[in-house]
Protein backbone atom coordinates (compact mmCIF):
# COMPACT_ATOMS: atom_id res chain seq x y z
CA UNK A 1 0.00 0.00 0.00
CA UNK A 2 3.05 2.27 -0.12
CA UNK A 3 2.08 3.73 -3.49
CA UNK A 4 -1.36 4.67 -2.13
CA UNK A 5 0.25 6.69 0.68
CA UNK A 6 1.85 8.89 -1.98
CA UNK A 7 -1.55 10.22 -3.09
CA UNK A 8 -0.88 13.75 -1.70
CA UNK A 9 2.30 13.98 -3.80
CA UNK A 10 0.53 12.86 -6.94
CA UNK A 11 -2.14 15.48 -6.21
CA UNK A 12 0.63 18.06 -6.64
CA UNK A 13 1.24 16.67 -10.11
CA UNK A 14 -2.47 16.89 -10.94
CA UNK A 15 -2.50 20.55 -9.90
CA UNK A 16 0.65 21.29 -11.90
CA UNK A 17 -0.65 19.55 -15.03
CA UNK A 18 -4.03 21.26 -14.80
CA UNK A 19 -2.44 24.69 -14.34
CA UNK A 20 -0.12 24.18 -17.31
CA UNK A 21 -2.87 23.00 -19.65
CA UNK A 22 -5.11 26.02 -19.04
CA UNK A 23 -5.71 28.16 -22.11
CA UNK A 24 -4.79 31.32 -20.19
CA UNK A 25 -1.44 29.81 -19.20
CA UNK A 26 -0.66 28.87 -22.79
CA UNK A 27 -1.53 32.35 -24.06
CA UNK A 28 0.65 34.02 -21.45
CA UNK A 29 3.58 31.72 -22.22
CA UNK A 30 3.22 32.41 -25.95
CA UNK A 31 3.20 36.16 -25.25
CA UNK A 32 6.35 35.84 -23.14
CA UNK A 33 8.15 34.02 -25.96
CA UNK A 34 7.13 36.75 -28.39
CA UNK A 35 8.57 39.41 -26.07
CA UNK A 36 11.77 37.39 -25.62
CA UNK A 37 12.13 37.24 -29.41
CA UNK A 38 11.60 40.98 -29.85
CA UNK A 39 13.88 41.91 -26.96
CA UNK A 40 16.55 39.54 -28.32
CA UNK A 41 16.47 41.36 -31.66
CA UNK A 42 16.78 44.67 -29.82
CA UNK A 43 19.60 43.37 -27.64
CA UNK A 44 21.61 42.14 -30.62
CA UNK A 45 21.20 45.48 -32.37
CA UNK A 46 22.26 47.43 -29.29
CA UNK A 47 25.27 45.14 -28.91
CA UNK A 48 26.27 45.70 -32.55
CA UNK A 49 26.08 49.45 -31.91
CA UNK A 50 28.46 49.08 -28.95
CA UNK A 51 26.00 50.41 -26.36
CA UNK A 52 26.21 47.51 -23.90
CA UNK A 53 28.82 47.41 -21.12
CA UNK A 54 31.62 44.85 -21.63
CA UNK A 55 30.19 42.22 -19.26
CA UNK A 56 26.80 42.28 -21.02
CA UNK A 57 28.27 42.52 -24.51
CA UNK A 58 30.31 39.39 -23.82
CA UNK A 59 27.18 37.23 -23.38
CA UNK A 60 25.04 38.91 -26.07
CA UNK A 61 25.30 37.50 -29.62
CA UNK A 62 25.97 39.79 -32.57
CA UNK A 63 23.80 37.94 -35.09
CA UNK A 64 20.10 38.77 -35.35
CA UNK A 65 19.44 35.18 -36.37
CA UNK A 66 20.21 34.16 -32.79
CA UNK A 67 16.83 35.61 -31.77
CA UNK A 68 15.13 33.00 -33.96
CA UNK A 69 17.27 30.25 -32.45
CA UNK A 70 16.41 31.43 -28.93
CA UNK A 71 12.66 31.60 -29.59
CA UNK A 72 12.51 28.08 -30.99
CA UNK A 73 14.72 26.79 -28.20
CA UNK A 74 12.20 28.11 -25.69
CA UNK A 75 9.34 26.53 -27.63
CA UNK A 76 11.18 23.22 -27.67
CA UNK A 77 11.83 23.48 -23.94
CA UNK A 78 8.13 24.01 -23.28
CA UNK A 79 7.26 21.05 -25.49
CA UNK A 80 9.69 18.88 -23.55
CA UNK A 81 7.99 19.96 -20.33
CA UNK A 82 4.64 19.03 -21.88
CA UNK A 83 6.15 15.67 -22.80
CA UNK A 84 7.07 15.09 -19.16
CA UNK A 85 3.62 16.11 -17.95
CA UNK A 86 1.88 13.78 -20.41
CA UNK A 87 3.74 10.69 -19.14
CA UNK A 88 0.87 9.59 -16.84
CA UNK A 89 -1.52 9.65 -19.81
CA UNK A 90 -1.92 6.67 -22.08
CA UNK A 91 1.19 5.41 -23.82
CA UNK A 92 -0.35 6.15 -27.21
CA UNK A 93 -0.84 9.82 -26.25
CA UNK A 94 2.71 10.03 -24.94
CA UNK A 95 4.00 8.51 -28.17
CA UNK A 96 2.10 11.11 -30.18
CA UNK A 97 3.78 13.84 -28.14
CA UNK A 98 7.14 12.25 -28.98
CA UNK A 99 6.34 12.72 -32.67
CA UNK A 100 5.52 16.38 -32.05
CA UNK A 101 8.78 16.90 -30.16
CA UNK A 102 10.81 15.29 -32.94
CA UNK A 103 9.14 17.54 -35.52
CA UNK A 104 10.03 20.62 -33.48
CA UNK A 105 13.59 19.40 -33.01
CA UNK A 106 14.08 19.12 -36.75
CA UNK A 107 12.53 22.55 -37.31
CA UNK A 108 14.75 23.99 -34.60
CA UNK A 109 17.78 22.46 -36.32
CA UNK A 110 16.72 24.16 -39.55
CA UNK A 111 16.45 27.57 -37.90
CA UNK A 112 19.68 26.92 -36.02
CA UNK A 113 21.51 26.78 -39.35
CA UNK A 114 20.52 30.41 -39.97
CA UNK A 115 23.10 31.40 -37.38
CA UNK A 116 25.80 30.27 -39.83
CA UNK A 117 24.64 32.73 -42.50
CA UNK A 118 26.23 36.18 -42.77
CA UNK A 119 24.36 39.47 -42.48
CA UNK A 120 23.16 40.53 -44.99
CA UNK A 121 22.21 37.03 -46.11
CA UNK A 122 24.37 35.51 -48.84
CA UNK A 123 24.83 31.87 -49.84
CA UNK A 124 27.26 32.41 -52.69
CA UNK A 125 30.30 31.15 -50.81
CA UNK A 126 28.71 28.40 -48.71
CA UNK A 127 25.63 26.35 -49.62
CA UNK A 128 25.97 23.87 -46.74
CA UNK A 129 23.64 25.80 -44.35
CA UNK A 130 20.98 25.92 -47.07
CA UNK A 131 21.31 22.17 -47.67
CA UNK A 132 21.03 21.49 -43.94
CA UNK A 133 17.95 23.71 -43.69
CA UNK A 134 16.31 21.92 -46.62
CA UNK A 135 17.09 18.44 -45.24
CA UNK A 136 15.90 19.31 -41.72
CA UNK A 137 12.74 20.92 -43.08
CA UNK A 138 11.98 17.91 -45.27
CA UNK A 139 12.60 15.60 -42.33
CA UNK A 140 10.24 17.61 -40.13
CA UNK A 141 7.55 17.39 -42.81
CA UNK A 142 7.99 13.62 -43.16
CA UNK A 143 7.71 13.10 -39.40
CA UNK A 144 4.64 15.36 -39.32
CA UNK A 145 3.00 13.16 -41.95
CA UNK A 146 3.91 10.09 -39.91
CA UNK A 147 2.26 11.74 -36.90
CA UNK A 148 -0.96 12.13 -38.90
CA UNK A 149 -0.86 8.46 -39.87
CA UNK A 150 -0.09 7.43 -36.30
CA UNK A 151 -3.13 9.26 -34.93
CA UNK A 152 -5.29 7.48 -37.49
CA UNK A 153 -4.09 3.96 -36.72
CA UNK A 154 -3.31 4.17 -32.99
CA UNK A 155 -6.00 2.32 -31.09
CA UNK A 156 -7.22 4.32 -28.12
CA UNK A 157 -9.61 1.64 -26.86
CA UNK A 158 -7.25 -1.26 -26.14
CA UNK A 159 -5.53 -1.77 -22.82
CA UNK A 160 -3.87 -4.57 -20.95
CA UNK A 161 -4.74 -3.85 -17.29
CA UNK A 162 -7.68 -5.80 -15.96
CA UNK A 163 -8.71 -4.12 -12.69
CA UNK A 164 -9.35 -0.55 -11.57
CA UNK A 165 -7.02 -0.95 -8.58
CA UNK A 166 -4.10 -1.94 -10.80
CA UNK A 167 -4.85 0.94 -13.16
CA UNK A 168 -4.80 3.38 -10.24
CA UNK A 169 -1.47 2.05 -9.00
CA UNK A 170 0.01 2.17 -12.49
CA UNK A 171 -1.05 5.78 -13.05
CA UNK A 172 0.28 6.86 -9.64
CA UNK A 173 3.63 5.24 -10.39
CA UNK A 174 3.87 7.19 -13.64
CA UNK A 175 2.92 10.44 -11.88
CA UNK A 176 5.76 9.95 -9.39
CA UNK A 177 8.18 9.39 -12.27
CA UNK A 178 6.88 12.49 -14.07
CA UNK A 179 7.31 14.62 -10.93
CA UNK A 180 10.92 13.45 -10.57
CA UNK A 181 11.61 14.28 -14.22
CA UNK A 182 10.00 17.70 -13.81
CA UNK A 183 12.35 18.44 -10.90
CA UNK A 184 15.34 17.36 -13.01
CA UNK A 185 14.07 19.55 -15.86
CA UNK A 186 13.95 22.65 -13.64
CA UNK A 187 17.28 21.95 -11.95
CA UNK A 188 19.11 21.32 -15.23
CA UNK A 189 17.63 24.44 -16.84
CA UNK A 190 18.58 26.72 -13.94
CA UNK A 191 22.05 25.20 -13.68
CA UNK A 192 22.79 25.66 -17.39
CA UNK A 193 21.45 29.22 -17.29
CA UNK A 194 23.76 30.13 -14.41
CA UNK A 195 26.73 28.48 -16.14
CA UNK A 196 25.96 30.36 -19.37
CA UNK A 197 25.94 33.70 -17.56
CA UNK A 198 29.19 32.85 -15.77
CA UNK A 199 31.13 31.30 -18.67
CA UNK A 200 29.34 32.62 -21.80
CA UNK A 201 29.21 29.04 -23.12
CA UNK A 202 26.08 27.15 -24.12
CA UNK A 203 25.62 23.82 -22.39
CA UNK A 204 23.95 20.72 -23.75
CA UNK A 205 20.65 21.17 -21.93
CA UNK A 206 18.52 19.12 -24.30
CA UNK A 207 21.15 16.43 -24.79
CA UNK A 208 21.43 16.05 -20.99
CA UNK A 209 17.68 15.97 -20.55
CA UNK A 210 17.15 13.45 -23.31
CA UNK A 211 19.79 11.22 -21.78
CA UNK A 212 17.82 11.31 -18.53
CA UNK A 213 14.64 10.55 -20.47
CA UNK A 214 16.27 7.44 -21.96
CA UNK A 215 16.68 6.03 -18.45
CA UNK A 216 13.11 7.14 -17.68
CA UNK A 217 11.90 5.22 -20.74
CA UNK A 218 13.55 2.06 -19.44
CA UNK A 219 11.92 2.67 -16.06
CA UNK A 220 8.57 3.02 -17.84
CA UNK A 221 9.03 -0.39 -19.46
CA UNK A 222 9.81 -2.00 -16.10
CA UNK A 223 6.86 -0.27 -14.42
CA UNK A 224 4.51 -1.27 -17.23
CA UNK A 225 5.68 -4.89 -17.16
CA UNK A 226 4.65 -5.14 -13.52
CA UNK A 227 1.08 -4.20 -14.37
CA UNK A 228 0.91 -5.53 -17.95
CA UNK A 229 2.76 -8.87 -18.13
CA UNK A 230 1.04 -10.01 -21.34
CA UNK A 231 3.39 -10.65 -24.26
CA UNK A 232 1.69 -8.23 -26.67
CA UNK A 233 1.77 -5.46 -24.06
CA UNK A 234 5.48 -6.00 -23.34
CA UNK A 235 6.24 -6.03 -27.06
CA UNK A 236 4.31 -2.81 -27.72
CA UNK A 237 5.83 -0.95 -24.76
CA UNK A 238 9.37 -2.10 -25.57
CA UNK A 239 8.92 -1.26 -29.25
CA UNK A 240 7.76 2.25 -28.40
CA UNK A 241 10.79 2.73 -26.17
CA UNK A 242 13.11 1.69 -29.02
CA UNK A 243 11.37 4.28 -31.20
CA UNK A 244 11.84 7.01 -28.60
CA UNK A 245 15.46 5.92 -28.10
CA UNK A 246 16.11 6.40 -31.81
CA UNK A 247 14.49 9.82 -31.61
CA UNK A 248 16.84 10.74 -28.76
CA UNK A 249 19.89 9.49 -30.67
CA UNK A 250 18.87 11.65 -33.64
CA UNK A 251 19.82 14.65 -31.49
CA UNK A 252 23.49 13.74 -31.46
CA UNK A 253 23.69 13.04 -35.21
CA UNK A 254 24.92 15.48 -37.84
CA UNK A 255 22.35 17.79 -39.50
CA UNK A 256 22.22 15.51 -42.55
CA UNK A 257 21.80 12.25 -40.61
CA UNK A 258 19.49 13.52 -37.87
CA UNK A 259 16.37 13.69 -40.13
CA UNK A 260 17.10 10.22 -41.55
CA UNK A 261 17.30 8.66 -38.09
CA UNK A 262 14.19 10.56 -36.99
CA UNK A 263 12.18 9.40 -40.01
CA UNK A 264 13.27 5.79 -39.47
CA UNK A 265 12.17 6.06 -35.81
CA UNK A 266 8.77 7.41 -36.86
CA UNK A 267 8.27 4.65 -39.44
CA UNK A 268 9.37 2.05 -36.89
CA UNK A 269 6.78 3.27 -34.37
CA UNK A 270 4.12 3.21 -37.09
CA UNK A 271 5.03 -0.42 -37.86
CA UNK A 272 4.91 -1.39 -34.17
CA UNK A 273 1.53 0.32 -33.80
CA UNK A 274 0.08 -1.38 -36.86
CA UNK A 275 1.47 -4.76 -35.83
CA UNK A 276 0.09 -4.65 -32.30
CA UNK A 277 -3.26 -3.37 -33.56
CA UNK A 278 -3.55 -6.19 -36.07
CA UNK A 279 -2.17 -9.14 -34.12
CA UNK A 280 -3.15 -8.42 -30.49
CA UNK A 281 -6.30 -10.33 -29.46
CA UNK A 282 -9.13 -8.08 -28.32
CA UNK A 283 -9.70 -10.17 -25.21
CA UNK A 284 -6.41 -11.73 -24.25
CA UNK A 285 -6.98 -13.77 -21.11
CA UNK A 286 -8.77 -10.85 -19.48
CA UNK A 287 -5.89 -8.41 -19.89
CA UNK A 288 -7.34 -6.22 -22.66
CA UNK A 289 -10.01 -3.84 -21.45
CA UNK A 290 -11.44 -0.59 -22.67
CA UNK A 291 -9.39 2.50 -22.04
CA UNK A 292 -10.10 4.69 -19.07
CA UNK A 293 -8.58 8.09 -18.50
CA UNK A 294 -4.83 8.19 -17.89
CA UNK A 295 -4.05 4.48 -18.30
CA UNK A 296 -2.24 2.23 -20.73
Amino acid sequence: MFIVKLQPITDVFDWLHSAWERATTQRRVALCILWVYLLSLLGVELNRLGIFPPWLAAITPRSHFYAIHLAFTLILGLEVMSLILVIPSSLSQSMGKQFEILTLILLRNAFKELAHLPEPVSVVNDLLPVINIAVSGAGALAVYLCLGLYKRIARQHLHFIATADLRMRYVMSKKMLALALFGIFLFTGLRDLVLFVQTNEEHNFFETLYTVLIFADIAMVLIAQRYMPAFHAVFRNSGFVIGTLLMRLALSATPLWSPAIGIFAAVFVLAVTWGTNYFTPLHQQGYCVREVESTD
